[in-house]
């Protein structure tokens, strides 16, 4: 069993030019069930997530929308961003905002360092920008423009046309670490994951890295260069240090040290800024480079990846005001395989909803608590002294097994897998309980000892699975624990040890249960159709 840890964990900085929809939640629930996981497991756990805030994105959807662009964001975060991480169960211990002091601040003390250290020099500049990556486009992402847009040249990402920058700006001596950066691939080759984004990092790099311009003049909206004031920081240069000026950077070290480095989740069109540009930064700057950058893959819907601009985005409320938070949780995490693109249907979302939560653990949990209410009034059955039943060890061993399949599955951050090996033993149960049929035995007097066994197996293997699956479910993992009666001998649920859950006969005989609430109601309409 591995020891605990520190485990600190991002997700992006999210922009907050419009509304969130489920393919930011779909990080933040990654993210949430990763940390759930790790202080359960008695890691030291800090989950960090937030809002990206400056930059000419924000301020051109602020003007539009005939407010300054600290007012629209203010408002955006307290009426939509903010909200989310309560719809889906977000367990962030903190949220980072780029417009805090302590963040600008930061911001400063490191671009200071980069200039006396002789990472930064002024020079001139002209290409092609796109405001919606906020990002000078490279030459394998600039496409012909089609239709309206015929004979200009496009972003290949969010297909509007690209616009000329020409500026006087400070620049930021990447190209110097491209072989520092090439040796970090090879030397960690689980630096940057999964492999295929690995691959794609390498092999921009072995391209040739160029200089990053890192300021910008032609408009006022973002931290000003601390040496040079009529320049603001590029929005990415700023997005990307919130993730140390968030942990103490400049103003409380130890915090910093106890933190650092992160483990980074990310979408994987924003992959190269924080597999590339954010190390090289940070080797500028004598900081130690992150654990790990995760690029996940992208939420599809109708085969086209969800977008805001392209108001194809579904708000993560239109799922969970039918099917419940837990069930948005579950779905995102088990249908796609994480660092893939996976698509979203409503179809899928009520197949498995019904077959999974409702028929599968639900069931299972409200057959197993009623039985033990009906044969043995409502507490934990004692099994029987003598030798086990090849099925009972079955589920024994299944539970040591499972448990440990699944953090070394969450340890590589496949937690798709986690679900599945976890899900085993739903699906053991289930079958072990079909073949006892306890209901029969029931009915023989001379059968009373079996009963019990199996009645303790199955609910024992509950106890398990109200462990394990809490970091994915955590509502009715609570409700489930509760019925179990295990808060009152065991403790909360969230403090019990998530690698030892599999460690069998924890949850004593003779302890009192209580009634279970429907994990899981029937849903007739499939929500979205």
């Amino acid at each position: 069993m591995p020891e605990p840890q520190s485990f600190f964990l991002t997700t992006p900085i999210f922009y907050v030019n419009d509304a969130p929809h489920i393919g930011h939640a779909y990080t933040e629930v990654a993210a949430d069930v990763l940390a759930r996981w790790h202080r359960q497991a008695g890691d030291d756990t800090w989950f960090l997530t937030g809002t990206d805030e400056h930059g000419q994105k924000i301020l051109r959807t602020a003007t539009a929308n005939g407010v300054a662009p600290k007012e629209w964001a203010d408002r955006l975060v307290e009426s939509a961003w903010k909200p989310l991480l309560d719809t889906i169960d977000i367990s962030n211990d903190d949220f980072i905002r780029t417009t805090d002091a302590r963040h600008e601040e930061g911001v400063a003390k490191f671009l200071q360092k980069l200039y006396d250290d002789g990472h930064v020099y002024a020079g001139e500049f002209e290409a092609l920008y796109c405001v919606g990556c906020e990002e000078f486009k490279p030459k394998s992402e600039i496409v012909d423009g089609e239709g309206a847009f015929e004979g200009q040249k496009v972003c290949a990402i969010h297909s509007k046309p690209l616009e000329l920058l020409q500026e006087k700006n400070y620049f930021f001596k990447m190209s110097a670490f491209q072989d520092r950066l090439l040796a970090l691939y090879e030397e960690r080759p689980d630096f940057v994951q999964p492999a295929s984004a690995r691959n794609e990092v390498i092999a921009f790099v072995q391209q040739g890295l160029e200089d990053l311009s890192i300021s910008r003049t032609s408009f006022d909206w973002g931290i000003p260069i601390p040496w040079d004031d009529t320049h603001v920081t590029y929005v990415w240069f700023d997005a990307l240090l919130n993730y140390v000026t968030a942990t103490g950077y400049g103003r409380d070290e130890a915090e910093f040290s106890r933190r650092w480095p992160a483990n980074h989740l990310v979408g994987k069109d924003i992959l190269r800024f924080h597999a590339v540009i954010w190390p090289a930064m940070l080797m500028a700057a004598g900081i130690e480079v992150p654990r790990h950058v995760f690029a996940h893959g992208w939420l599809l819907v109708g085969g086209e990846k969800m977008s805001k601009s392209k108001l194809t985005g579904i708000a993560p409320n239109e799922i969970t005001d039918t099917f419940g938070s837990d069930a948005f949780r579950y779905y995102f995490m088990r249908a796609i395989s994480f660092g893939h693109d996976g698509s979203f249907s409503w179809e899928d979302l009520h197949a498995r909803y019904h077959a999974e939560l409702a028929n599968g653990f639900g069931n299972l949990a409200s057959r197993v608590l009623a039985m033990n209410a009906k044969y043995f009034d409502g507490t934990v059955p004692a099994a029987a002294e003598g030798e086990l039943a090849e099925a009972d060890r079955a589920i024994r061993e299944l539970a040591a097994t499972a448990t440990a399949a699944a953090d070394a599955h969450i340890e590589r951050f496949a937690i798709h897998e986690a679900i599945a090996a976890i899900w085993e033993l739903v699906d053991a149960l289930n079958g072990y309980v079909q073949e006892q049929q306890p209901w029969a035995l029931a009915k023989d007097e001379a059968q009373r000892d079996r009963l019990a066994t199996v009645l303790n197996t199955a609910t024992e293997g509950l106890r398990v699975l109200a462990e394990l699956l809490h970091p994915v479910i955590p509502r009715a993992a609570r409700k489930l624990w509760a019925a179990l009666g295990a808060e009152e001998t065991l403790g909360a649920l969230e403090a019990q040890p998530i690698r030892a859950a599999g460690q069998w006969g924890r949850l004593p005989a003779g302890t009192a249960q209580h009634a279970l609430d429907v994990l899981f109601p029937r849903i007739e309409s499939d929500g979205g159709k």
